[in-house]
């Protein structure tokens, strides 16, 4: 999978987090640190081990780069940035079950304006997935040659059962 390129400075036009909760009643809001074995339990439940350590590089961040979305104290999804590498977005994770709803859009286009106010210019997707989905969502664009970019000769785990 490609990497790809946001310019976030063209950000605009976008839903707020406090307008898609009140239209939702979904919350998505920055992690907090006692929360942290809840959300890695959860990702290690629902995606996998490489996700969960990410996901501690981005809560041992002041402030924490792990952003949940909850719905009624249940925890509904999460998104990453600044955990692989600097200004790079991911990894982002929603329960299969409630895709389609706008979480993992919401989740992405937040996590994308804090990066901006933390003095982003450029975000990078690492290892997109669902280019499509990026692509509409804020014009992300494929970085050529990116594959697999930084990924090249990670480390992975035996499968253990």
């Amino acid at each position: 999978m490609p990497d790809m390129l946001v310019k976030l400075y063209d950000l605009n036009g976008n839903e707020s987090v406090e307008q898609y909760e009140k239209r939702t009643g979904i919350t998505v809001r920055r992690a907090i640190a006692p929360e942290k074995h809840v959300v890695t339990g959860w990702i290690a439940q629902q995606f996998n081990p490489a996700w969960v350590s990410e996901a501690e590089v981005a809560f041992a961040r002041s402030p924490v780069t792990c952003l949940i979305a909850t719905e009624n104290n249940k925890l509904l999804g999460f998104a990453c940035y600044d955990a692989t590498m600097k200004g790079f977005f991911g990894p982002t994770g929603v329960d299969e079950q409630l895709r389609g709803r706008g979480i993992g859009k919401m989740l992405f286009i937040y996590a994308l304006e804090l990066m901006r106010t933390d003095g982003y210019g450029y975000a990078i997707i690492g290892g997109a997935g669902p280019t499509e989905f990026y692509a509409k969502s804020v014009g992300a664009t494929i970085i050529e040659g990116s594959q697999p970019g930084i990924y090249k000769g990670m480390l992975t785990a035996p499968d253990i059962e």
